[in-house]
């Protein structure tokens, strides 16, 4: 390994990063991270703090996750690779479909369809819709229905569903045929609603409009995230996912949901369908699969699925990646899923959860900055900040690395994108960590 003065020279030299520009990289540049045990990262000057991000939402087990190493390193020694395209398979992978179809057999998912990642997945999902249509008989259905705000990955189909323009603005034109519905996100609206009852209806009825619209007869799919992630963590009113899910049935939609973030355990359920009580007809997840030790990803197929693709000659899927169902990846997701079901990290995801909330929420009125804090289910809390609460005006960004910079040096580092502040810790963190988290926070928020 070179040394931290050659790092530190190149570290904008010749990687471009994702989600930012290379100007920005090289006049800001990003932490050099070197070391991570627990819940904490070490940088390459030394500094430890505790990861309030859980590297992107995925560490949910930690860094120091032995059981999934362990599977990781012997699997490379058995079976390091093969291809599960037509004519062959793997060991790892016929287990893993196994183990997954017992774990979200309660969100009626008991099929299993393996990627790289989140938005393979996502991309798979779009694909596997259209497919779904055209084998029953209805090859018009080719719409997609998303919610604005929502985060669907970066492929071309999954930008065309996301919700946010600075995701989709610089790679225009998309995939025609998306259409978007307002998102129950009760700080901004186009309804200047505040109650999340009623948000959710009207947005139920926004949906129903478009439908309507646009013909029911033209649409494969709605996808939504149970919980809004990156679009700053918004947790619609519990009437919602079961009123968009009865919608679906009634016009013949399949209902993805999109669970990259929230599937294994960060909502304090076992799935976000789970949290609402539906149950979707395929369900995108990746991220927490490994632990985010392995690129990997699982569509999970319900029965709508299976009666159309199964006993079928017709229905060949001609679509698959390089990487679907990597042995390594496999070994490693059924280790992290067995450690995930002993540790029951849900329930702790929930109790660490409200702490951070809460201590959110007590940041907010200590600190006008805050305009918003939302959360409340298992360890998924932004907090929107804001130069004027009176009327919403965003922060400045100069305003924001600050906040984020001197929580990074108080013990903590945090994620800012846009005006929210973003915490999704690993699902294992303790009480001591959640109160070193709001410590640095509180730092961080004296500091402007």
């Amino acid at each position: 390994m070179k040394d931290s003065n050659f790092l530190k020279e190149n570290n904008a030299r010749f990687m471009w990063h994702p989600m930012t520009s290379p100007e920005d990289s090289a006049a800001q540049p990003p932490k050099i991270v070197t070391q991570a045990d627990g819940v904490c990262i070490t940088d390459i000057d030394g500094h430890r703090v505790v990861d309030a991000v859980g590297g992107l939402w995925n560490v949910n087990l930690g860094y120091s996750c032995q059981p999934v190493k362990d599977a990781i390193a012997k699997q490379l020694d058995t079976l390091p690779y093969y291809s599960t395209f037509r004519g062959t398979t793997n060991d790892a992978a016929i287990e893993l479909s196994y183990e997954l179809s017992e774990f979200f057999a309660p969100d009626g998912l008991t099929r299993a369809f393996f990627t790289s990642g989140g938005s393979d997945s996502v991309e798979t999902s779009l694909r596997l819709a259209r497919q779904y249509h055209k084998l029953r008989g209805e090859p018009g259905r080719t719409k997609f229905l998303s919610l604005k705000k929502g985060y669907h990955g970066t492929h071309m189909g999954g930008a065309s569903v996301n919700g946010n323009a600075n995701f989709r603005n610089a790679y225009e034109p998309l995939l025609p045929g998306c259409f978007h519905i307002p998102a129950p996100y009760t700080y901004r609206n186009p309804f200047n609603e505040t109650d999340p009852e009623r948000l959710a209806q009207l947005c139920v009825q926004a949906l129903e409009d478009e439908i309507a619209f646009q013909g029911a007869n033209t649409i494969a799919a709605m996808i939504m995230e149970p919980i809004l992630g990156a679009g700053g963590v918004i947790p619609p009113h519990p009437s919602f996912a079961p009123a968009v899910r009865e919608i679906c049935d009634r016009n013949g939609i399949l209902l993805i949901t999109d669970e990259v973030i929230t599937a294994y355990g960060r909502t304090g359920a076992w799935s976000g369908a789970r949290l609402w009580g539906i149950q979707p007809d395929m369900m995108a997840t990746a991220k927490a699969i490994t632990n985010g030790f392995f690129p990997f990803g699982a569509v999970m197929l319900g029965e709508r699925m299976i009666e159309a693709f199964e006993k079928n000659p017709d229905a060949r899927i001609s679509h698959g990646y390089t990487y679907s169902g990597h042995p390594v990846g496999a070994a490693a997701a059924i280790a992290c899923l067995a450690e995930t079901k002993r540790l029951n990290v849900k329930d702790n995801a929930a109790a660490r959860g409200t702490q951070l909330f809460e201590g959110c929420k007590s940041l907010m009125e200590k600190y006008d900055i805050i305009g918003d804090v939302r959360g409340g289910y298992g360890l998924m809390t932004a907090m929107e900040m804001v130069s004027d609460r009176a009327t919403k005006k965003v922060i400045d960004p100069v305003t924001a690395s600050k906040i984020q910079e001197t929580a990074y040096q108080n013990g903590a580092i945090v994620r800012v994108s846009g005006p929210n502040l973003i915490l999704s810790p690993s699902l294992v963190l303790t009480e001591d960590d959640a109160n070193t988290i709001l410590a640095a926070l509180d730092a961080g928020f004296a500091a402007v």
